[in-house]
């Protein structure tokens, strides 16, 4: 049996599930509600010590890191494949796959943080935000959040996200025009799934303003959205966080290009 335990904002959630919809795999869902921290419970720290989702339990037994995760499901469960036969394309589906452990998931932490649900959290009463931050047992994850809540787009390492997440941009469109019409070659892959929700949620903050001079990007960003795997992610949107990634996204553009800036 496959359970999986997730979020349906998540970006590392959105990852497994897209590659679950791919192989027409169903699991029993388990939801977490991420404000109120649920992932902090004991009985979900005793099964992922980390405090984070997804987490995949197949026969009892659990996964987690939505990377690894994706890799073993693509094992497991090995039709359609996701991963290249050829070992050029499968190594350059690796390193694609694992950009968002090089930065870029923290990246997508950071804006998504500083445009839009920082102010979630300042909508709270000072002991309410206080005993949020409190159920973040790692100090420095806990600060961090602290920091782009209180400053948004002014705190440095936000408006460095940015950057990072453009550079990422980048590289995509450089990619995807000299090879393509996916990441890694000819065939939808791992890569494709696991970097498309970190493309999705710039344009639920309203940033797909960055791509309009990569044409290749742009390209791809409609061929993953056309794919019927995509509903694992659509399928899970929720419309109070797209008024919430919308509400602040025009006043903010600005720092945002100031950020790219420099």
């Amino acid at each position: 049996m496959l359970e999986l335990h997730h979020n349906n904002m998540s970006v590392c959630s959105a990852k497994v599930r897209l590659v679950l919809r791919e192989k027409r795999l169903a699991p029993v869902e388990h939801h977490y509600d991420l404000r109120r921290g649920d992932q902090f419970a004991p009985a979900y720290m005793a099964l992922n010590p980390m405090g984070v989702v997804p987490t995949l339990v197949h026969s009892g037994f659990p996964f987690f890191e939505s990377t690894l995760i994706c890799e073993y499901l693509d094992e497991a469960f090995p039709a359609p494949p996701l991963r290249p036969a050829d070992p050029a394309e499968r190594t350059a589906m690796r390193r694609w796959a694992s950009e968002p452990d090089r930065g870029l998931h923290a990246a997508c932490g950071a804006v998504s943080n500083a445009l839009a649900f920082r102010y979630q959290f300042l909508a709270l009463a000072p002991e309410e935000l206080e005993a949020n931050l409190a159920q973040t047992p790692d100090p420095a994850r806990r600060e961090r959040k602290r920091m782009g809540i209180e400053m948004g787009m002014d705190w440095p390492p936000a408006a460095a996200a940015v950057r990072v997440y453009d550079s990422a941009l980048q590289r995509m469109e450089l990619t995807l025009a000299a090879g393509g019409p996916w990441l890694a070659g000819d065939a939808y892959s791992l890569a494709d799934s696991g970097l498309t929700p970190y493309v999705v949620r710039l344009d639920h903050l309203n940033l797909s303003w960055l791509w309009d001079r990569r044409p290749a990007l742009a390209a791809w960003y409609d061929a993953v959205q056309a794919r019927p795997n995509f509903a694992g992610l659509a399928d899970h949107v929720e419309p109070a966080y797209l008024d919430i990634m919308d509400a602040h996204a025009a006043e903010l553009r600005p720092k945002v290009e100031a950020a790219l800036a420099g």
